[in-house]
């Protein structure tokens, strides 16, 4: 795969995904394509055979592995992980209002959105729904409106003549969308509306009966390219799905031989706190079955390396002063390794040596983040699952602007550059990725 089929590649991948639901489902079609088997974990695996597995939690977290050797053999694992949803706004079990001759959905706000990004764009409707047939029996099944179906207008500055200077946003009753006009007494039932999207594209759900649903707005305008010689990849979800990308195709396109696993979780922007994300137990349990040996699984997991990736912050032209001016990575000039003394990142010298390693084999440039002192730094999985099994690991991602926008920016290479390092990373021999200890 060249840079210009990476990007294709890239644009298909997050313009597919519009939640975390249809993230998982394109990354496992991926694999299933590449010869991965599927596993559930109500199932007994029992001792798995060398070949390549995956297995998903809750439809929005996955977990693919290949083993070259029975695991009992307690080879080590090149691990790395990101994480599937990004913020934005999630639509309310009970949405549909009507007020002064329109039809309103509510909705919550999900993580830490960029709130402004999101008014005067043309939004779709995308998620899981819960339904039942006729025999009764529960199903999930994930819909996509694919085309606008809402709009929040933001208020005419002639009402608001100190918009520009004093601007806040009430999450409440400032986010709430347009969806239809209406001059019915009657408020539309939206159960109506989703079993058509359901019918439309799973035929057997046309006399379904809706249960619930997890549902999310998104920004219908796909990714692009932008500048002069379009040097910029601009669009929504580029954190992390670009990350979730680059690891999945790296797996799929770097041989067998090789044990090697990934995790991509949930509810990473909003804690991670839950069944399926970094604080839960999902990979702990994955691994506690490969390994039943608490003493082999020690081993193993002390001998690998997580890489776990996650956007980083590019520096802003118009706001340079943001940033330590030592640590300003700038856009295509490859991915950031980012450091924090107090742990937010899970990175440290021998880890960040090890990256500079694969990035060197790769031939791709290396770059430096570390949050100015006087500035709150965010955090990844990284030091969660670092914490949770115990595996030494490095933070890294690729430089953006407008991280949590509805439209973030990304330079055009660097994505290119982290699927090299990667790549890389997945085929480098069993020593060469071990942390070494330190001789007094």
């Amino acid at each position: 795969m060249q840079a210009n089929d990476y990007i294709d590649d890239l644009f298909s991948y997050i313009d597919r995904s519009p939640t975390p639901y249809h993230a998982v489902a394109n990354s496992a079609a991926l694999l299933r394509d590449h010869g991965f088997r599927h596993l559930r974990e109500a199932d007994t695996w029992g001792i798995l055979a060398p070949g390549a597995y995956y297995l998903t939690r809750n439809d929005a977290s996955l977990i693919a592995f290949t083993l070259s050797h029975s695991p009992q053999t307690g080879m080590p694992l090149r691990m790395a992980g990101a994480h599937t949803d990004s913020p934005g706004l999630k639509i309310k079990p009970n949405p549909i209002c009507t007020r002064h001759g329109c039809v309103q959905m509510g909705v919550a706000v999900y993580g830490g959105a960029l709130l402004a990004s999101w008014f005067d764009r043309p939004l779709s409707i995308a998620g899981r729904v819960s339904w039942s047939g006729d025999d009764g029996t529960l199903r999930c099944s994930l819909i996509d409106c694919q085309r606008p179906v809402a709009v929040i207008p933001s208020l005419a500055i002639h009402l608001d003549r100190e918009v520009n200077d004093k601007r806040s946003i009430n999450r409440q009753t400032d986010l709430v969308p347009l969806v239809a006009l209406s001059s019915a007494a009657v408020t539309p039932d939206f159960h109506e509306v989703l079993r058509y999207e359901l019918a439309s594209r799973h035929p057997e759900a046309a006399r379904a009966t809706l249960l619930a649903f997890d549902l999310f707005l998104y920004d219908t305008q796909p990714l692009c390219r932008v500048g002069l010689d379009g040097e910029f990849i601009m669009g929504g979800r580029l954190d992390n799905l670009l990350s979730c990308h680059a690891i999945i195709r790296a797996l799929v396109q770097s041989a067998m031989d090789r044990n090697r696993l990934v995790v991509l979780n949930d509810h990473e922007e909003v804690g991670s706190v839950s069944a399926s994300g970094a604080q839960g137990p999902f990979l702990q349990s994955v691994l506690e079955r490969l390994y039943p040996n608490t003493d082999l699984r020690q081993q193993v997991v002390t001998d690998s390396l997580l890489v776990s990736v996650d956007n980083a912050h590019a520096v802003h032209p118009n706001f340079a002063a943001q940033h330590d001016p030592e640590h300003s990575p700038q856009l295509n000039g490859g991915p950031v390794i980012k450091t924090n003394a107090n742990q937010r990142y899970a990175t440290n010298g021998l880890t960040s040596a090890l990256f500079r390693r694969f990035c060197d084999k790769a031939g791709v440039p290396c770059q430096q983040f570390v949050m100015r002192n006087d500035l709150a730094c965010g955090s990844t999985i990284g030091p969660l699952t670092a914490t949770a099994i115990g595996v030494p690991t490095v933070d890294v991602g690729v430089p953006q602007l407008a991280m949590h926008s509805i439209r973030e920016t990304v330079g055009h290479l660097d994505g290119w550059y982290l699927l090299q390092a990667l790549t890389a990373f997945f085929a480098e021999e069993d020593a060469g990725f071990r942390c070494p200890e330190a001789v007094p």
